[in-house]
């Protein structure tokens, strides 16, 4: 559906290969209003989901389930294990062509998704992929996760939402971008400035006040079109990540 200019979303989306995509609204209240099935055109976007829904109901159990999805894998990386190891807060960080980032992940409060994580990192998933997408309206995020660098993969699974409700995006945010509920894959996005968006994407950390201002300078120099949304001028290239930095 599309909406008149004033009315449309600045979007952030991961795209899967089905090519189903999930708009991150600007604006609180017309994301609200995308999210139930309609996209913005600006992104030629289409939303599905609702606040709240899935909630990783086996990591509740300790364990957690990660089923193969309809795209291949953008790397040959095999699934977690079902039962997460870490515990607590995990220091790790995002080695990267402007500047390395200092992350905490929480482990206690999304152990299926810092398990993904860590796993993924572990088997160099993230190595040498660029961070495909800034956007510096209305929301502010840069998204990376996506070995392509297209916005369409994966690592050819998928797994829960970690939601309570409460999810916010204030600066430093780190968090899961998706194709609708329970769609989590590679994909996360770093928010250097306040966003306003609805809670459905799981926050599993956090970034220091340096690394912030590290992507936020990052941001400044805006898109390589010069558009509020599209691959950052600064092409940004994550080299490794290494955990207990």
């Amino acid at each position: 559906m599309d909406y008149p200019a004033q009315s449309r979303s600045h979007a952030l989306t991961r795209r899967p290969q089905s090519s189903v995509l999930l708009v991150l609204a600007a604006m609180a209240v017309l994301a609200l209003i995308v999210l139930t099935g309609c996209g913005s055109s600006d992104s030629s976007d289409s939303a599905d989901g609702s606040a709240g829904s899935g909630s990783s109901a086996g990591a509740d159990a300790g364990t957690c389930s990660y089923p193969s999805d309809s795209g291949a894998a953008a790397k040959d990386v095999a699934a977690p294990d079902e039962t997460p190891q870490a515990t607590g807060e995990v220091g790790a960080a995002i080695a990267t062509s402007a500047g390395d980032l200092a992350i905490t992940l929480d482990a206690e409060g999304t152990p299926c998704t810092v398990n993904s994580f860590l796993s993924l990192a572990e088997q160099k998933y993230f190595d040498d992929t660029d961070c495909h997408r800034l956007t510096t309206e209305g929301i502010f995020v840069l998204q990376c996760g996506d070995p392509t660098g297209t916005g369409s993969g994966g690592p050819g699974y998928s797994f829960a939402d970690e939601l309570d409700g409460s999810e916010s995006y204030p600066a430093g945010t780190l968090a899961m971008a998706n194709a609708g509920p329970d769609t989590n894959g590679s994909q996360f996005f770093v928010v250097y400035d306040d966003s306003s968006l609805p809670p459905d994407y799981t926050v599993f950390g956090t970034l220091d006040e340096a690394s912030t201002k590290t992507v936020a300078d990052i941001a400044a120099k805006g898109t390589d079109s010069g558009a509020g949304d599209g691959a950052p001028k600064e092409k940004v290239t994550i080299e490794a990540v290494t955990v207990g930095e």
